[in-house]
């Protein structure tokens, strides 16, 4: 591991030794910045996603990592006694650091499964109605005409793209929270 303070980096970013403190960190299992200023964590999330073109989580509990936390690509917040700017400011929000465990593995993969499914499920909605479109102006002559009336489009749009999202939102499981939590690499496998 690497523990490393906010005087040093600040002496990596001016001195222009980004590069070899991101080769140094990449042999280490985890590295620790203590004592450091908001810009600084900024910067260093900032700089672990231009250059190793990695995504990036932020985790913070104040008003001081409020910039970390927006610099980052997904963005943690934990309500705490100092306050509740993190937590505005950030992706999701978690009251305690131990469910973060949760959030991750088991809400995640569930995001993951959810969202791959939507885009499915929107696609070929889209397709369908395109298609009957087609078909109809295809036997009209491609003259303009409406084939439904104004309020049944809207009814369409509406029915079908708000309800099957919120079912799947509340519903879909792909696998069960215990199962997930025991084994941690069905996350990956979401990915």
């Amino acid at each position: 591991g690497l523990v490393i303070d906010g005087r040093t980096l600040n002496i990596i970013f001016q001195g222009g030794l980004e590069e070899k403190f991101l080769e140094l960190t990449r042999h280490c299992r985890s590295v620790l910045c203590c004592r450091s200023t908001p810009l600084q964590k900024s910067m260093v999330v900032k700089l672990v996603r231009r250059h190793l073109k990695v995504m990036t989580l932020s985790i913070g509990d104040g008003a001081n990592d409020v910039s970390m936390i927006q610099a980052a690509d997904v963005g943690i917040g934990i309500s705490g006694q100092e306050g509740m700017q993190a937590v505005m400011a950030s992706d999701f929000a978690i009251s305690r650091f131990k469910h973060l465990k949760k959030l991750l593995l088991v809400h995640g993969h569930w995001c993951y499964a959810r969202l791959a499914k939507m885009v499915i499920y929107f696609f070929y909605k889209n397709v369908c109605y395109v298609n009957l479109l087609f078909w109809y102006q295809f036997f009209c002559g491609f003259s303009g005409s409406t084939m439904v009336d104004y309020w049944q489009m809207i009814f369409f749009n509406l029915f079908f793209t708000s309800v099957p999202p919120l079912l799947f939102g509340a519903l879909d499981k792909d696998v069960s929270a215990e199962t997930l939590l025991r084994l941690p690499e069905l996350y990956k496998i979401g990915q």
